[in-house]
């Protein structure tokens, strides 16, 4: 059904059909290297272009070579799976006791352990140059996270109370490092390390990463204390409730999708941060984007278009869960998902 009115003029009508033809060459334009990228980290042979058995369908044209050559063969995957497994049992029948029997849902702690398991056993005693790197991103992002997260919510609480002044002047300097060059952070960052003795640490690497995300966390729990009821707190107030025991209770629970929101964006931009890193790190904190950069630079390797499709997977799943806690967040608040 068409979204125009009957009354519709021509040129409306001609704008109207005009912008979602160019918001769908936008998203092509956009979309097309990702498309191209994933089916070419299946190539069997050592190219970055599409070979004629790949153009004929012809399954010897496929390969996982380079994603096994990214994951090597070294670790403890089997071990990390039963581990996993065992807990994701145990989560599972805990749920159940605490529900009085087993649902659907029952399942998915399990798979969830049993995937953890997995990974962190492949990454354990993994020596290979792909695996050390990623392993060094799964130390940094989530604590990344965790402080961005932490003084993120924190300071969006602090800066959505009225009486607070210059809060218009401290919201722009805590956003800033979304707005200022990333070199130039960067670069100051390193000069600032580099006195305190910071440079070339993982704790360096870590406030850095936290700096960047913290803007996303900002923004996102002050959108979702917009339509916060103020009345909540000072009923709690009034009822006894300590200011912690008020956060914790009243008003944490309402703004928790804006919080893990902010926290998956977080995690994106320090999973995907190569700039910052290379001017704060050192060699043994070297990341997975600082190994893709790294072997563009000097050896031009296919794995990197099978590193590239995990990272946009990851994405997309993210993503997803950004999006799904949105529209939990707007129900939350008596507003249209829409």
């Amino acid at each position: 059904m068409s979204g125009l009115p009957p009354y519709a003029t021509t040129p409306q009508r001609v704008w109207y059909y005009s912008f979602r033809v160019i918001c769908a060459l936008i998203f092509i334009f956009l979309i097309t290297p990702i498309i191209i990228v994933m089916p070419l980290s299946f190539n069997a042979q050592d190219f970055f272009t599409f070979t004629p058995e790949m153009l004929r369908l012809d399954p010897e044209g496929y390969s996982l070579k380079h994603y096994r050559d990214m994951l090597g063969s070294d670790g403890n995957p089997v071990t990390g799976l039963w581990v996993g497994l065992a807990i994701g049992v145990a989560w599972a029948a805990f749920g159940a006791y605490r529900r009085g029997g087993l649902t659907a849902t029952s399942i998915i702690p399990v798979l969830v352990f049993g995937l953890f398991g997995l990974i962190i056993g492949k990454l354990t005693g993994a020596t290979g140059d792909w695996m050390v790197a990623l392993r060094n991103s799964l130390k940094i992002a989530p604590m990344a996270t965790l402080l961005s997260v932490s003084f993120g919510t924190l300071a969006a609480i602090g800066l959505s109370q009225s009486h607070v002044p210059f809060r218009r002047a401290i919201m722009a300097i805590m956003i800033s490092p979304m707005i200022v060059p990333l070199i130039i952070s960067a670069a100051g960052m390193y000069f600032f390390y580099s006195r305190i003795g910071l440079q070339g640490t993982y704790f360096g690497v870590v406030l850095a990463h936290a700096a960047l995300g913290i803007p996303f966390v900002i923004i996102t729990v002050t959108a979702t204390l917009v339509g916060f009821d103020r009345s909540l707190t000072r009923a709690a107030a009034n009822m006894g409730a300590d200011p912690v025991t008020t956060f914790f209770r009243v008003q944490m629970p309402l703004i928790l999708p804006g919080v893990i929101s902010g926290g998956l964006f977080a995690f994106i931009t320090s999973f995907d941060e190569v700039v910052v890193v290379i001017f704060v790190g050192s060699a043994k904190q070297q990341t997975l984007p600082w190994q893709m950069f790294t072997g563009l630079r000097e050896q031009i390797s296919p794995t990197i278009l099978a590193v590239a499709t995990i990272l946009v997977a990851i994405s997309i799943a993210l993503l997803t869960t950004v999006e799904i806690l949105r529209r939990r967040s707007e129900k939350l608040r008596g507003m249209s998902p829409s």
